[in-house]
């Protein structure tokens, strides 16, 4: 098979060469913030530390962690590196029930981030001949705007497609002959269901690959996925933090994502003390951008449980791997690519019920479909109620949960204790996905 570079120079650069540019763009970074941004600075002062004290990535570790909690501190512009007249776009999480991350982008920002998608659309087999069906969400999201620019950068023949419309999507990839599509997993198994209802088979459509990430997935659904769809499925990491998707992306081999680490350094950390753990370690995964202009994060605790490795790689990268994310150190869940926080629906059901109910969230899969249910423990007085009152309740539930969450729970009201007590900390999630 022809190996698949975008820049080959770049990604099998030998490991000596790699660190010497990593530590050049470190320093130029470090400075860089301290000059700009008075919420870091202030940071590392409180560290005893200054750009002086870092000299190549060996001193990355005297640097300050970042934390969601500190991007959502400096909301919307105290993190921000450049003059907004130097920006040209933001990109924003879905936020929790608080202040939403928002990050900024100069030009060169955005050639940055398309030119690590299109690392990964070549790593997939992408060339300008191919047809690119982009499924999935533009907008403030990352998904779309990322593979969109990183196709264009390639030289496909895009279709921003979005998501939704299901057999439209079928409808266009058979009549332009998609090559390659690029959305959730969860909705490309489903893409997968759609076309097998309609009658077709994978011999009726043209896809050869596809790159699925945003939401978590496991071996066994890729499989599904390649063998609803006769293509090879692609995983691709990413966070709006640090640019979007590209950020790591998987070769043919299948066995771990590359990490872009001209742009992006990786550690791995314990979550509980912050130590820098050794290659081959479990732990946290922290990010450094290296040239990210607008928005430069340095040491952004990500909350993803992962494992990096420099095990040599058949398709002749020398790119540092990291694993599938295997969890999170802190309580989000990611269902069916949306980021989920406990702390949103108790905001709703307390809003709703006027105090603190007792509810669990069960999050399982079935097929490769992501379910979602909450159930609410409902007080003596309000299991009285007549059956009318209660269903209302639960209409009003679910419609506030879509209207915070952006995607749909199923409500179920339980009578009153019926739901286990903890002498410690609430079981307030069940997740029944096996994920790893």
């Amino acid at each position: 098979m022809a190996k698949r570079y975008w820049n080959e120079k770049i990604e099998c650069m030998e490991l000596s060469e790699m660190k010497a540019l990593q530590s050049e763009r470190l320093v130029r970074q470090v400075k860089h913030v301290w000059d700009n941004v008075p919420y870091y600075r202030k940071k590392m002062e409180e560290k005893g530390v200054t750009p002086d004290d870092v000299r190549s990535i060996d001193d990355l570790y005297k640097l300050p962690f970042l934390s969601k909690a500190d991007l959502r501190d400096g909301y919307p512009y105290g993190l921000l590196a450049m003059p907004l007249s130097e920006c040209v776009r933001i990109q924003s999480t879905s936020g929790t029930t608080g202040k939403r991350v928002v990050a900024f982008y100069t030009q060169n920002d955005v050639d940055m981030w398309e030119d690590c998608v299109a690392r990964a659309i070549t790593a997939a087999g992408g060339t300008k001949d191919d047809v690119c069906q982009v499924a999935y969400g533009y907008g403030l999201f990352t998904g779309g705007p990322g593979l969109n620019g990183g196709s264009h950068k390639v030289g496909c023949l895009t279709l921003p497609m979005s998501s939704g419309n299901t057999e439209r999507q079928i409808q266009f990839m058979m009549d332009l002959g998609s090559t390659i599509l690029c959305c959730t997993p969860s909705y490309a198994a489903y893409i997968g269901e759609t076309l097998h209802e309609m009658g077709h088979t994978p011999d009726d459509i043209k896809l050869k690959a596809g790159i699925f990430g945003a939401e978590p997935w496991t071996e066994e659904m890729r499989h599904q996925i390649e063998e609803s769809l006769g293509i090879k499925a692609y995983d691709i990491y990413g966070l709006t933090e640090t640019s979007g998707p590209g950020v790591a992306f998987e070769c043919e081999e299948q066995t771990g994502m590359h990490i872009n680490e001209d742009n992006f350094i990786a550690e791995i950390i314990d979550p509980d003390t912050g130590e820098v753990l050794p290659e081959g370690s479990k732990g946290e995964l922290v990010f450094t951008s290296i040239t990210k202009e607008a928005f430069p994060l340095l040491r952004y605790r990500t909350r993803d449980i992962c494992i990096l490795s420099r095990k040599k790689c058949s398709c002749g990268r020398t790119l540092i791997k990291m694993c599938k994310p295997m969890g999170r150190s802190d309580d989000m869940l990611i269902i069916k690519g949306v980021n989920v926080f406990p702390s949103q629906i108790e905001t709703v059901l307390l809003k709703d019920f006027n105090a603190t109910p007792n509810y669990q969230i069960v999050v399982d899969r079935v097929g490769t479909t992501d379910t979602f249910e909450i159930k609410v423990e409902l007080s003596g007085d309000m299991f009285s109620d007549t059956i009318k009152d209660v269903a209302a309740l639960e209409k009003k539930l679910s419609a506030d949960i879509v209207q915070i969450l952006g995607i749909k729970a199923k409500i179920t009201l339980v009578e009153p204790k019926s739901i286990p007590r903890s002498e410690g900390k609430a079981v307030r999630v069940i997740d029944r996905r096996k994920l790893v």
